[in-house]
């Protein structure tokens, strides 16, 4: 593994590119009022939840169809200008700026459910289907789609960024969950990759190609996803425990006897905190975990008691159950308003939410020491993390008017990644490259495995137009 890099992505490099009158006037030609240069229209859509600040796009085109990402594309490449694809914006590395100038396309009016086939547990969705449509629409055919990244993302950004989520530990991420996809490449085509059959050999893995890529080779314009039955019986319990180690240390023992849980999520004493002021609950101020089971009856009750079990043995207490609907909704709307919450907790900040996932032998070695510097730093954090996949967030608050504050929690967020990776683990567990993490994907993938990646890039997009400047540089 190569020595790990400076911390040099304080601020994006913004190196933007010019959009000529001509291609504007195009956009408008073509789409009419489904293409906006207003600058609040602008702002919105070049911007997310990161902390990083560049100019907003030139101008917003609302996609309705396949067809209309394919014209946009193409007369953007006619002038060799970027393509940005927007979904709902909830991205946490900058993955959406125009850094390098260009045309956002909102894909959010793409959101109809095109097909449903219980009998082969699979659906197809546009791109600006969010995880919670998915589930309304298909409540009342007994299946479920499992991916819960916390916020009520959009299918084809949740593809992009090769999303995950409190679910992973049981049924994996949008890798392991996308059947098929059709995508718009940089000169304005509509291909298709998979089929709905469960398995394939036949060529390239395509569709894997595309899942994490950010946009930078292609617009996604239809997923087809696997779905599951929903389970007999469901149960969610939290434990409160002394130390984060304690909690930490009960997650790793748990997944080693192969117990099935269907999530557990680490919230530590800060965050619940935090929980508790925005959603006005009264949850232990103590490091928690917040578990749920799956499965038949005697199944779940099984699970539970073998967990309760390892728990008290490792100081766990106040074990509360929450069987109902509503109750399991309450607190794992809790665990979702995070984020939201610690946001409010300090008027004015922004948050650095970074996350690493490393092998679940080294979870806590890589968790407690980022703890100890965290505190030592003196910088207000929280941690949140589907520990049973051994994948973590630390969220650090900062002044966005003290820049002595952005050094201090880009520096934490090296050292933590810097951990993680000599672990044998990796930059992201799911926020995905986007501006923030590229020096780290050169430490954790090598210089070859990089360059394997811009030689694809070059080959799909050679104008590099396709939210170019993510992931790597060219």
């Amino acid at each position: 593994m190569n020595a790990p890099t400076a911390h040099t992505h304080l601020v994006p490099e913004i190196r933007q590119r010019d959009v000529p009158a001509a291609l504007i006037d195009a956009l408008k030609a073509r789409f009419g009022a489904q293409c906006s240069t207003a600058l609040a229209v602008r702002e919105q859509h070049g911007r997310d939840e990161s902390s990083f600040e560049a100019p907003p796009p030139a101008a917003v085109v609302f996609a309705e169809s396949t067809q209309d990402v394919a014209d946009a594309v193409k007369l953007a490449s006619q002038y060799d200008a970027p393509v940005i694809p927007f979904g709902v914006g909830s991205s946490l590395e900058g993955h959406l700026l125009a850094v390098q100038g260009g045309i956002s396309i909102d894909l959010a009016r793409m959101n109809k459910v095109l097909s449903v086939n219980p009998e082969d547990l699979t659906v197809t969705v546009q791109p600006g289907v969010t995880r919670k449509q998915v589930n309304d629409e298909i409540k009342s055919t007994g299946l479920f789609f499992p991916i819960d990244p916390g916020a009520d993302a959009t299918i084809g950004g949740m593809s992009a960024t090769r999303a995950s989520g409190t679910n992973a530990v049981r049924y994996g991420t949008m890798r392991d969950n996308v059947l098929s996809l059709e995508v718009v490449t940089a000169s304005g085509e509509v291909i298709r990759t998979g089929t709905r059959a469960k398995k394939s050999s036949a060529g390239y893995d395509l569709t894997r190609l595309f899942i994490g890529s950010e946009g930078t080779l292609g617009v996604i314009t239809e997923v087809t996803l696997r779905l599951y039955p929903l389970p007999e019986a469901i149960s969610a319990a939290v434990c409160s425990f002394p130390s984060i180690a304690a909690a930490v240390h009960t997650v790793i023992q748990v997944i080693q006897l192969g117990v099935p849980i269907a999530r557990v999520e680490l919230i530590d004493q800060n965050a619940v905190r935090m929980v508790n002021a925005h959603s006005k609950l009264t949850l232990r101020e103590e490091p928690m975990l917040l578990m749920e089971f799956h499965g038949s009856p005697a199944g779940v009750k099984e699970q539970a008691q073998v967990v309760q079990e390892i728990a008290t043995d490792h100081g766990g207490k106040a074990f509360e159950w929450a069987t109902t609907p509503e109750d399991r909704t309450r607190l794992w709307t809790a665990r979702h308003n995070a984020y939201f919450a610690a946001i409010q907790s300090k008027p004015g900040c922004r948050a650095i939410s970074t996350d690493t996932c490393v092998p679940i032998s080294r979870l806590a070695d890589c968790l407690l020491d980022s703890v100890r510097e965290a505190d030592e730093s003196g910088l207000p954090y929280f941690i949140v993390g589907h520990v049973g996949d051994g994948n973590f967030h630390f969220g650090y608050l900062l002044d966005p008017v003290q820049p002595q504050e952005r050094e201090v929690a880009e520096r934490l967020n090296h050292a933590l990644v810097s951990r993680a990776l000599a672990m044998g683990g990796t930059c992201s567990g799911e926020h995905g490259v986007g501006l923030h993490k590229m020096d780290f994907l050169v430490t954790e993938a090598g210089e070859g495995a990089v360059e394997m990646m811009r030689t694809i890039k070059r080959a799909l997009d050679p104008k590099n137009i396709m939210n170019p400047g993510k992931i790597f540089t060219l």
